[in-house]
């Protein structure tokens, strides 16, 4: 079967939203507020896709071929788009100013347009599209341009419902994408509600005080933060930006960094810190790679784990970096990747956020110990006292034993081995050298 990856809507944002993208085989049901505005995210479906070289066949009920072309520009001049007019014998009525369309010759490199004779025939139409997706490779997009103007021919929310609850799960199984757009204010809610509990995905855009905002109402296989909250948009043609991407860009990949840092200092997996946040590893990771921002309650969890101040995330230059005294209170236990759980106790000896030329460890070895890696995954320079106990530690040239007073001083070979054979514990001072 087909793997059900993620793929770009065209527009970055969005698909940061949707963590990461839409999934092969979402139906995305766009409910517009204002009957226009669903418009420019299927154009940049329809533009990614000619990119990508994957077919669209884009049904459209509420225009005519020729005002459809004239909406879609030089999009409308490409061999994988295909418009199934479903207006002209619909809407259109059969008028000859309609059917004029198809008795110009195709001169200019259009894309293929098919008119369904029947549109008024639920049957006919879908016979046509999934006809036409059968002559067609790999994962297919759909624009359906509309559910309400099915309606109209169709004849009540009954109807529609039927229809919709046969064709999304088919073209889930397909390994399409369909983008459906519906006119909020014309559907009950007891319609939405059906609607929404089908689809995968449910995205709605409304105008408020002249603004236009988009908000996800659902989004299956994603564990998202940000269902219902609404995000603040503007487009310029078919570009569509955020107010979010615009403001807040450069503050984001600060804290992502950062958070990622600090996690690594401390020797945590992604997997971990999710789970003493309480959210999942996909959410850790989209924060760090810029994807999507915390919650401030999250965030204050992140804090706390990491044992910092929140106000740290956002400063290019830690102040504690001017810190003479550093008190044992604030050591901070830290997991060592390379080293398995509970074979050593390490801890950072000064604050997580302290930025300095050396990180330094205190690191106790058990008596019995043998570690087959290095403390670090490190390519400077790294000094090691030992305080108490004896170690070997085994090089690329040789086995050297250390005792208590010893220093270490390695460059660019990397420990393969540390053993201690003795009968007490061995107590390291170790730094990082940048």
């Amino acid at each position: 079967m087909y793997s059900k990856k993620k793929v770009t809507s065209g527009i970055k944002y969005l698909d940061n939203l949707l963590g990461g993208g839409i999934i092969i085989g979402d139906n995305v049901v766009w409910y517009d507020d204002a009957g226009r505005l669903a418009s420019v995210f299927c154009l940049n479906l329809v533009r990614i896709s000619q990119k990508q070289k994957k077919s669209l066949i884009y049904i459209c009920f509420d225009h005519s071929p020729k005002s459809l072309i004239e909406k879609l520009g030089s999009l409308s001049k490409n061999k994988f788009l295909t418009i199934l007019d479903c207006f002209t014998n619909g809407k259109g009525e059969g008028s000859d100013i309609f059917q004029e369309f198809y008795k110009q010759k195709n001169t200019d490199g259009l894309c293929q347009v098919i008119k369904v004779d029947e549109p008024f025939n639920i049957d006919h139409v879908t016979g046509a599209f999934y006809k036409l997706h059968k002559t067609m490779k790999d994962d297919v997009r759909f624009v359906f341009d509309s559910l309400t103007g099915m309606q109209e021919l169709w004849g009540g929310e009954d109807q529609i419902l039927k229809f919709y609850s046969h064709a999304c799960p088919r073209l889930y199984e397909l390994n399409t994408i369909a983008y459906w757009i519906i006119e909020k204010k014309i559907h009950s809610e007891k319609f939405k509600a059906h609607i929404n509990k089908i689809t995968q995905v449910a995205i709605e855009l409304s105008i408020k005080r002249g603004k236009t905002f988009l908000k996800i109402l659902k989004a299956d296989k994603r564990d998202l933060d940000i269902i219902n909250k609404s995000h603040n948009y503007w487009n310029t043609d078919i570009d569509v930006t955020f107010e979010f991407e615009k403001s807040t860009t450069q503050r984001q990949i600060d804290l992502g960094i950062r958070i990622k840092k600090l996690r690594i200092k401390q020797g945590l997996s992604q997997s971990e810190l999710s789970k003493l946040v309480g959210v999942t590893a996909s959410t850790i990771s989209q924060i760090e790679n810029n994807q999507i921002y915390p919650s401030l309650q999250a965030l204050i969890k992140i804090s706390e784990i990491l044992s910092v101040n929140i106000s740290s995330f956002f400063q290019n230059s830690i102040n504690t970096s001017r810190q003479v005294v550093f008190q044992a209170s604030e050591s901070i236990d830290v997991q060592l990747p390379a080293i398995p759980k509970g074979s050593i106790a390490a801890k950072l000896l000064v604050t997580a956020d302290f930025e300095s030329r050396a990180e330094p460890y205190l690191i106790e070895i058990p008596p019995g110990t043998k570690l087959f890696s290095h403390f670090f995954n490190y390519k400077g320079e790294e000094i090691g006292y030992l305080l108490s106990g004896e170690l070997k530690l085994t090089l690329e040239k040789g086995v050297h034993t250390v005792i208590a007073g010893d220093l270490i001083y390695l460059t660019s070979e990397m420990p393969s081995k540390w053993e201690n054979s003795g009968p007490i514990g061995a107590k390291l001072l170790w730094l990082n050298v940048k």
